[in-house]
């Protein structure tokens, strides 16, 4: 079979440019975008060459600016193919494209960055936001795969409304989308472990944010974009990230919560990377923004995050770093402290409270934990809480004759707990 021959209109293009190969593109792009002030913009040769793919994707907005500017044609002349469709499509293409199938979605839409000619009134942005609110708030008790599907197809109409909005209508639209975007990854990244279609997702939200020109937005996607390297050990990736989205938190005025869950994100990153002593040293700072406050305010969004949470992180982090006694009190006062509505969290911290008792070698106690935890499960799925259940699990082996640990295994593979992991 012949191999396709990719988007020959790209390189065609380049070429004729005068950038005989995608290194040179490359940087003629960061040049140009410093010439037009557009500050932090580039983009690597793996980049370039899936641009040239057969299937290229749809460049994010500022670096379709420079592109378009740099090689003078748009990005449909360059072989660009619009996921939503072209300038005068119906609207509903975006959002058809989301729920096709089982009911599940199966292809994101991406941002559009161009008007159409219907224009909504502006009313719809305080409307698609108000939807965008009531999903926030369901995240906390609504079964993931329950939210999942509504979530994504009302960012589907965000994609269809956006290109029919203008000034202070289209920036409300485009920040609310960005939001229904950052939840669907949350979703796909915590509670449905998949990393993959999660960064896709929080790219598509990062281009939202971007056409709202909302940096704290844009800080909090690249901060949870971070915990995708960072479970996955690569500290490098996730620093570059975590980079970026200070860069931005910057630029946004960012409170002294927000900056403390900044830190509390770099912190697990360094944890799962081995580096749990940075990871405490990051905590201790977070708790001193925290102390100090700041001038600036926490925006509503920003709901998964608290200093109850903080002592969550911190309590998980002196696990790892073996100072049992204090994670066990750190712990167990979260445990306390948590609200009623906290359910997936409290699973997380049953998990890890049982983990500090297989840790010191009391078994009974930790298959206790575990099993509440599991009980917590059964009512709200969380397959990040599944996972530490598994790894307090993995922590009792040398006592896995024991009937406790036989109890508990009985209880971790029940027909409702292993259905929920399969459906995850």
């Amino acid at each position: 079979m012949s191999r396709p021959a990719g988007n020959i209109r790209l390189k065609a293009a380049r070429l004729a440019a005068g950038y005989r190969s995608q290194q040179a593109l490359c940087d003629a792009i960061t040049r140009q975008a410093d010439a037009m002030g557009l500050r932090g913009v580039a983009v690597s040769v793996r980049q370039v060459r899936r641009w040239e793919s057969p299937a290229p994707p749809w460049p994010q907005p500022e670096v379709a600016q420079v592109l378009t500017r740099l090689l003078g044609q748009t990005l449909e002349g360059l072989g660009f193919t619009p996921p939503w469709g072209t300038a005068t499509a119906q609207p509903g293409r975006a959002q058809q494209r989301l729920t096709a199938g089982s009911g599940f979605p199966t292809e994101l839409a991406a941002v559009p960055v161009e008007n159409v000619a219907v224009e909504q009134p502006a009313s719809v942005g305080l409307d698609f936001d108000a939807v965008t609110q009531a999903h926030r708030h369901l995240y906390w008790s609504v079964a993931p795969a329950t939210l999942y599907p509504a979530v994504l197809a009302h960012a589907g109409l965000g994609c269809a409304l956006l290109p029919q909005t203008r000034q202070g209508c289209r920036r409300g639209v485009a920040v609310a989308l960005a939001e229904s975007f950052l939840l669907a990854g949350r979703i796909e990244f915590f509670d449905m472990r998949q990393p993959e279609r999660a960064q896709d997702t929080f790219l598509r939200a990062l281009q939202a944010a971007g056409e709202a020109d909302d940096a704290l937005m844009g800080s909090a996607i690249l901060a949870h974009a971070a915990f995708i390297p960072g479970w996955s050990r690569r500290r490098e990736d996730a620093v570059e990230r975590l980079t970026a989205a200070r860069t931005y938190a910057r630029r946004g005025r960012a409170s002294g919560l927000f900056l403390a869950w900044l830190d509390a994100v770099e912190a697990e990153c360094e944890t799962l990377c081995g580096a749990p002593r940075t990871a405490l040293h990051l905590i201790g700072h977070a708790e001193d923004m925290l102390r100090a406050g700041g001038d600036h305010p926490t925006p509503v969004w920003l709901d998964w995050f608290s200093e109850t949470r903080l002592a969550a992180f911190k309590g998980n982090t002196q696990l790892k770093a073996g100072h049992l006694p204090q994670a066990r009190q750190t712990l167990q006062q979260v445990l306390e402290d948590l609200p009623p509505e906290s359910a997936k969290q409290r699973t997380v911290i049953l998990a890890d409270i049982a983990a500090v008792e297989a840790a010191v070698g009391r078994p009974e106690e930790a298959c206790r934990y575990a099993a509440l935890a599991l009980d917590q499960l059964s009512l709200t799925w969380y397959a990040t809480g599944m996972d530490r259940v598994r790894e307090a699990r993995r922590a009792l082996a040398a006592w896995r004759h024991e009937r406790c640990v036989r109890e508990l295994d009985d209880h971790l593979y029940q027909w409702g707990t292993t259905v929920s992991a399969l459906q995850r």
